[in-house]
């Protein structure tokens, strides 16, 4: 089963919602644990990324605050909110589509996980779906311009 796809899915149903488009996934064993898009504006909270709506669903589900076998799928570059989440979540491995230089925080800005006062670094593979995640982004942007 391909993640991002799912990722995907829900950062499209986030900027039919007009919301940023960015989804998440958190996966386990190969199956599904939980999945959110950015709800920022429905729910009028400036934390609800995708990527921690995913982390307090999977969380929840699996009853621990500990991820550590799990992985987390989502199509934009972290922003260091979200990224430190990963990090305390101890999620496993970080699959990310598209880069982000103005707010992303692992590959570019302050690159959470380098910091010598990150306790916990997961394995960050960039770029998957990067072309469809980045179409989507600048779709979004274009439009509201």
């Amino acid at each position: 089963m391909n993640f991002m796809t799912i990722a995907l899915d829900e950062a499209r149903a986030a900027a039919a919602r007009g919301e940023v488009p960015v989804g998440a996934v958190i996966v386990r064993g190969g199956e599904v644990v939980a999945k959110a898009g950015n709800r920022t504006l429905a729910d009028r909270d400036p934390t609800a990324h995708a990527e921690l709506l995913a982390i307090r669903a999977a969380a929840a589900k699996l009853g621990s605050e500990r991820l550590t076998d799990c992985d987390l799928y989502v199509t934009l570059e972290p922003c260091a909110m979200c990224a430190a989440a990963s990090s305390f979540a101890r999620i496993r491995r970080l699959y990310y589509g598209a880069a982000d230089p103005k707010g992303g925080a692992v590959d570019n800005g302050v690159r959470f996980f380098s910091a010598p006062t990150c306790h916990h670094r997961p394995e960050v593979y960039g770029g998957i779906g990067e072309g469809e995640a980045g179409d989507l982004l600048r779709d979004f942007f274009q439009a509201k311009r």
